[in-house]
């Protein structure tokens, strides 16, 4: 089953899939593949895209709302299932997002301005937006090249 094709730029002006997966971690899934055949690892995949989509739409909701627990919990949910992914810049964004919602900066020490917490906060989504496009584009073009190497 082919993912849904997205218009996508010129291969060229793609990522690297390594330069958006960690491939120790994505290898990890795509072993639970069968031969020729990538949809159990395709769907988790893409899975985790549509979750990614709602989660950031729950993000919109509390920062308009200005509740960083939320944010924090957000940050923390996303973090662990791009992880298992091997995503690693999102991970490592979503990190950010969950630490500043917790009032604490990058580095764990405490953070009392919430104003400037939530303008991080606000950044660094716009960021992880971008990230997940890029590995959605990349992964979507991974499976298109795979389908047509297994036809």
């Amino acid at each position: 089953m082919a993912p849904a094709q997205e218009k996508l730029k010129s291969d060229d002006e793609l990522p690297d899939l390594e330069s958006v997966v960690d491939m120790t971690t994505f290898s990890q899934i795509l072993e639970m593949d069968d031969p020729d055949d990538h949809s159990f690892s395709s769907s988790i995949v893409f899975d985790f895209f549509d979750q990614a989509e709602q989660t950031f739409t729950e993000m919109d909701d509390a920062l308009d709302a200005k509740d960083l627990y939320e944010l924090s919990a957000r940050g923390h949910f996303l973090k662990g299932s791009s992880a298992t992914l091997g995503l690693v810049k999102v991970r490592d964004g979503c990190e950010k997002i969950q630490r500043y919602g917790k009032k604490e900066n990058v580095d764990g020490t405490p953070e009392p301005d919430e104003a400037l917490c939530l303008s991080r906060i606000e950044d660094v989504i716009k960021v992880v937006k971008d990230d997940i496009s890029d590995a959605r584009r990349v992964l979507t073009s991974y499976y298109d090249k795979k389908e047509k190497e297994d036809a």
